[in-house]
């Protein structure tokens, strides 16, 4: 039914273990101290396809400005050049008013599905306000241009680590988070296995000074603690105790906002450490009956520009990135006319190479 990973270094992965970190399962508990957001499900089998489906674009009606039909009126149907292609063509109204209405309450979202978000399509998007959707086709768009999401899209992805053919219901849904400008040098993963919290670690790998300061690593490291004895731990209320939890620390460092749950897992991304570290930190927890384990966990951070793990000036998701050309394209243009334009160069591209 279920899968233990090397040697008990990850806990029983099993379907109902990893619906636990589906987003509208854990937020109702974390809300007040989450940021707000809604959730909009059922989807329909036709927003899953148009995700699945070939090409960038946006559905018909989703975008603020009126789109154009690229057919014309005397088209009767006859001959075609031998290079057209029939394209799809997607529209959800119905999803767009419910979007619509949730940016009037919020002014402006960040757009996820069930566990994953876009950030590797930051690039769609303007990059003074990255990730910040203000219409149905900026959510689109940003879903549509990731690779990310697409984990969550079929059952199979989801449920990769469990070994059993007893597969659970799944849903698609639609997470529209309430966007602001986010201080990256204050985000923190933490660790949390056999309900002990083994391990922080700095979220962004970029070097930022005051992280060296051994003082504000006492007070992040008293923070986190604290966040987790407090709040985490009374609310998690799955049977495994074995999570991952991603933090945004308020600017005095004092106290901090949720901003997402992680199953302990071999999919999420252990940072600063590895599986194994974090598994010898509970080993020297579980042999020491001694302790009350009421502990500081070990804080990692980028010490130096010069540390291994370091990406100062690299992009991030650099490999998810858009070629030059579509930044050239998209310059002066609205999503819609990017759209179009975009596809139009990519058949005219086909066309020189036959």
């Amino acid at each position: 039914m279920s899968v233990v990973n090397n040697d008990g270094i990850f806990p029983l992965l099993t379907p109902d273990y990893i619906l636990a970190f589906q987003f509208s399962n854990w937020y109702p508990s974390f809300a007040r101290v989450s940021p707000k957001s809604a959730i909009i499900r059922p989807l329909g089998k036709d927003f899953k396809h148009y995700l699945e489906s070939d090409s960038i674009f946006v559905p018909e009606g989703s975008e603020d400005v009126a789109v154009e039909s690229t057919i014309s009126d005397d088209d009767d149907g006859g001959e075609h050049d031998d290079t057209t292609t029939t394209e799809e063509h997607f529209s959800f109204p119905e999803l767009d008013e419910r979007i619509r209405s949730v940016i009037r309450e919020y002014k402006a979202v960040f757009p996820k599905l069930n566990f994953s978000s876009p950030k590797d399509a930051s690039w769609v998007l303007p990059a003074s306000s990255p990730l910040r959707c203000t219409s149905p086709a900026d959510v689109y768009l940003l879903l549509k241009s990731s690779d990310f999401i697409t984990h969550d899209l079929t059952i199979e992805s989801v449920f990769v680590d469990c070994k059993t053919d007893d597969l659970p219901n799944y849903e698609l849904e639609l997470v529209l988070r309430k966007w602001y400008p986010v201080d990256h040098s204050r985000e923190v993963r933490c660790f949390v296995r056999n309900d002990i919290l083994v391990g922080i670690s700095q979220r962004d790998t970029n070097f930022y000074d005051f992280m060296i300061n051994l003082e504000i690593q006492r007070t992040i490291r008293t923070t986190v603690y604290n966040l987790w004895e407090e709040i985490v731990r009374p609310n998690w209320t799955f049977s495994q105790k074995d999570y991952v939890i991603d933090l945004l620390l308020t600017r005095d460092l004092s106290s901090g906002h949720i901003i997402d749950l992680n199953p302990y897992a071999p999919c999420t991304d252990p940072l600063l450490f590895t599986y194994e570290e974090l598994h010898e930190v509970l080993s020297k927890a579980n042999q020491d009956t001694t302790a009350s384990w009421t502990f500081l966990p070990e804080l990692r951070v980028i010490d130096s520009p010069l540390h291994p793990a370091a990406t100062l000036n690299i992009p991030a998701y650099r490999h998810n990135r858009v070629p030059i050309e579509a930044l050239t394209l998209s310059e002066g243009r609205n999503i819609v006319e990017f759209s179009e334009v975009w596809q139009q160069e990519v058949a005219r591209a086909v066309r020189e190479d036959n």
